[in-house]
């Protein structure tokens, strides 16, 4: 069988590239390489699924999303550590070791602050990984780890079991590269690189881990059949010969040695790719260990060093107010330049106008500055006592800085937001969603594509794309004459999507799908919701008072005015091309489960709502019935114990027909 040499040889290939990239950081393969015998492999495992492996690179992009995590008992404890917080007392721990131990060597790593999980394997085959949990039971977080490409899943020695014990993080690079995401999209900011490892790492879709480009640093060997080690780092330069990425440590003896290398360790964090909240000490040989044993919160053995955060004052220059791409209103803090941390520090995140005023920040303060998790430069507190005469207490603006739009606080939280539908600041996204599947479906104009038109200047609003010309899209890059006439062609059919996609593809807060369509049936025109007022617009089954304010103040903007204008001179439709079928499924709730064959979810959904129903995600007691397409799981389960309905998908169609 040729099939199975050639998907157990792409495997290797695989494996070793990937150990090379992401432990040694050492390429030997080009990308596209890679990725060419990457898509081969998915091809053979497509053809002959049975002989798809748990330890397959193409397991690592995650699996079916899960309802929950189970518990994980831990086969040898995951203990926390004593902190310590001062060279004396380190000292006094060395001390006490060497009293009871005599001459004694220590192991002194860096502590990476993430979240701690212990790795299993069977004969050489990752099988487990369990979060620390309260140190004997944690949760199995398995899908995720098979994520993270450091972690080895075959290992060259087929021991009958080993348990190595790490430390997941989120590096510094992909943190800063996430929170920019996360403030273009509107969404809160992670306070450091632990919170974001823990939660990316907790998700129950594996995609989305997949996605946090997670590491792992392991810090020690909790078990291994069939092997003995004298000493603690004997068994890390086994496990790095394994193909771990293995803590980076020094084995000194002495507490001089042990502080100086500490000092070094702390004055160095800022160049590790890993935030560090530490510095371990721990005594190296592991006959000595069990001679100090353990009390019944942490081991004798070791203790944890931890810095005092870094503080030092500045003088604040100026607040400056940027607008992100969802509209939201950012004050930053521009301060003198002071070293911080390992870095300079010219400015601070300030929040929203809660935050200004808990603090009372005022420009020509002095303010003490750390930064949140080593990461995010933030301001501590004011020292009133060198506050001059004069300052004011700041206040956002009222109105856009960057366009001049009215600006509304969210009614669920702090912060501000522009409301000016042609906002220079939120251009590209507004472009992007307009544009997008479930919006005007506009294929072939992707974000590259409206960054490099924004850029020429050749959009200045969703309705420019309307105007633009073959000629002009033929200019940018990597977009050939083909593609260019495609994209035209593809523009010029999203005219007639109709008033539902339209209404969705504004941006018109709290006016997602459902409204749109909702919207669109109950008026028919844009003319007519125009014309509608909040009591009307309330009186409409899922609109309330506040999504009814809404609507009224973005078609009263004159942004929005000038928008829709330049639409209807760009021919797009401002009707509803679709009518309600009915209302048989009006107070009647599905939820769809399984691979179905004859409609994507998308479509099902579409189709229960055209006839009055509703589409949800999960199974309740208010759940009407159950759809189970091919290896339902979870929700089938549920529905059965809760006695809900379950339809298959011919029964779903008949219903659908008004047959069943």
């Amino acid at each position: 069988m040729g099939y199975q040499r050639e998907m157990a040889s792409l495997r290797e290939k695989l494996s070793e590239a990937n150990y090379r990239y992401y432990v040694l950081d050492d390429p030997t393969m080009a990308d596209r390489e890679y990725d060419l015998l990457l898509r081969r492999l998915e091809e053979l495992e497509r053809e002959h699924p049975e002989e798809i492996t748990p330890d397959s690179p193409t397991q690592r992009v995650g699996g079916e999303a899960l309802e929950s995590f189970r518990q994980v008992e831990h086969a040898v404890p995951l203990e926390s550590l004593q902190d310590v917080f001062s060279q004396e007392e380190v000292a006094e721990f060395a001390q006490r070791m060497e009293e009871a131990l005599e001459e004694t060597a220590y192991s002194v790593e860096p502590k990476v602050d993430g979240l701690s999980v212990a790795l299993e394997y069977r004969e050489g085959v990752f099988f487990q990984g369990a979060t620390r949990g309260d140190g004997r039971v944690g949760e199995d977080v398995t899908e995720n780890l098979r994520t993270i490409r450091s972690i080895p899943m075959v290992l060259p020695e087929k021991l009958p079991r080993l348990i190595v014990r790490g430390e997941v993080f989120m590096p510094k690079n992909v943190f800063h590269k996430l929170n920019r995401q996360r403030e273009e999209g509107g969404e809160p900011l992670f306070a450091n690189p632990r919170n974001a490892a823990a939660g990316s790492l907790r998700q129950l879709d594996p995609k989305v881990c997949a996605r946090r480009l997670l590491d792992i640093r392991v810090f020690n060997l909790q078990l291994a059949e069939g092997r003995a080690f004298d000493s603690h780092s004997a068994s890390l330069d086994y496990l790095e010969a394994q193909g771990f990425q293995v803590i980076p440590r020094k084995v000194l003896e002495g507490a001089a040695a042990v502080n100086a290398e500490i000092a070094r360790l702390g004055e160095s964090r800022a160049e590790l790719p890993f935030d560090m909240d530490g510095a371990v000490v721990k005594v190296d040989a592991l006959s000595q260990r069990a001679q100090v044993g353990s009390t019944a919160k942490c081991p004798r053995w070791a203790v944890a060093f931890k810095y005092p955060p870094e503080r030092k004052s500045s003088r604040v220059l100026d607040i400056v107010v940027q607008v992100g791409r969802t509209g939201v209103l950012t004050p930053k803090v521009a301060v003198e330049p002071v070293r911080l941390a390992g870095t300079t520090v010219t400015s601070a995140t300030l929040h929203n106008q809660d935050f200004i005023d808990e603090k009372d920040i005022r420009i020509g303060d002095t303010v003490v500055l750390q930064k949140a998790g080593e990461i995010i430069p933030e301001v501590v507190e004011v020292l009133r006592d060198r506050r001059p005469e004069g300052t004011e207490p700041y206040r956002l603006p009222d109105r856009c800085p960057v366009c001049g739009a009215p600006v509304v606080r969210d009614e669920d939280g702090a912060a501000l937001r522009c409301t000016g539908a042609e906002c220079p600041a939120q251009l590209h996204r507004n472009l992007t969603h307009f544009a997008s599947r479930d919006a005007m479906d506009i294929d072939g104009v992707g974000p590259a594509v409206m960054s490099q038109l924004i850029d020429r200047g050749l959009v200045k609003s969703p309705a420019d794309l309307y105007f633009l010309t073959a000629e002009e899209l033929e200019a940018l890059e990597r977009m050939g004459k083909k593609s260019a006439q495609n994209a035209v062609a593809a523009i010029a059919a999203s005219r007639d999507r109709g008033l539902e996609r339209l209404l969705y593809a504004l941006g018109i807060r709290q006016v997602g799908q459902k409204a749109g369509q909702v919207l669109a049936a109950h008026f028919g025109t844009f003319d007519a919701l125009e014309a509608a007022t909040e009591e009307e617009l309330t009186a409409i089954d899922d609109v309330g008072a506040v999504t009814a304010a809404y609507i009224r103040a973005w078609l009263e903007s004159p942004q929005s005015k000038h928008l829709m204008s330049r639409l209807r001179e760009a021919g797009v439709s401002m009707e509803a091309v679709r009518q309600p079928a009915g209302e048989r499924f009006k107070g009647m709730t599905f939820v769809l489960t399984g691979a179905l064959e004859r409609f994507t979810r998308e479509e099902a959904a579409e189709r229960i709502q055209a006839l009055g129903g509703k589409s949800s995600g999960s199974v309740s007691k208010k759940t009407t019935y159950v759809v189970a397409g091919e290896n339902a799981g979870s929700k089938l389960r549920k529905a059965n114990e809760l006695g809900i309905p379950v339809l298959t998908e011919e029964e779903f169609a008949a219903m659908l027909e008004g047959e069943g």
